[in-house]
């Protein structure tokens, strides 16, 4: 077996492929054909998000909470979608196929590494960035999939905004990653 995996490394289909990273022209060809997958087979645009909404609606509800009244909770479709369950929400099954194929392809790639936290400066950056990133894709009603993909791809001009301030979120975000963390 283990001589399989040092064969497999040497491979060079693999090492194209799995190895190494595809160039950003590939991968905006590989997102486009998603997109545009994505769209002919379900007829609309494909989101992340609203999935984690209704993962925490569920959470909430398992504890004993009630959103039934809340405003983005309160339609029928999303009640019916409440109720069906996990497994019958195609936004939670693409999500959940996302995190495996990322971990998958990280694996496959034997590019895995579990980091050692730094400090707690770093650990409060994480949480507050991250809770930052998930009410501005809730605010945006969509993060870079659905609220930049979806919107340009039926030329919505909340794309194009959407566009302009991730490229400055991000130019900024870098900036202080290189200052406080590097």
């Amino acid at each position: 077996m283990n001589n399989f995996f040092k064969n497999l490394g040497k491979n060079e289909f693999y090492k194209k492929l799995l190895s190494e990273p595809l160039t950003y022209i590939a991968g905006a060809v590989l997102l486009s054909v998603f997109q545009i997958a994505h769209f002919a087979i379900f007829k609309s645009g494909w989101g992340v998000t609203s999935a984690f909404a209704i993962w925490g609606a569920w959470l909430y509800e398992a504890v004993g909470g009630d959103v039934s009244q809340w405003g983005y909770f309160s339609s029928e479709s999303m009640q019916k979608t409440l109720k069906a369950g996990f497994f019958a929400d195609g936004g939670s099954v693409r999500n959940l196929g996302i995190i495996f194929g990322a971990l998958l392809s990280t694996l496959l790639a034997s590019q895995f590494k579990i980091k050692k936290i730094k400090n707690l400066r770093q650990i409060i950056a994480a949480i507050l960035g991250g809770l930052l990133m998930g009410y501005g894709a809730r605010m945006a009603n969509g993060c870079n999939i659905g609220a930049l993909f979806t919107a340009l791809g039926s030329w919505s001009l909340s794309g194009w905004v959407f566009a302009v301030f991730m490229l400055i979120g991000a130019y900024l975000g870098s900036k202080l990653l290189i200052r406080f963390f590097m």
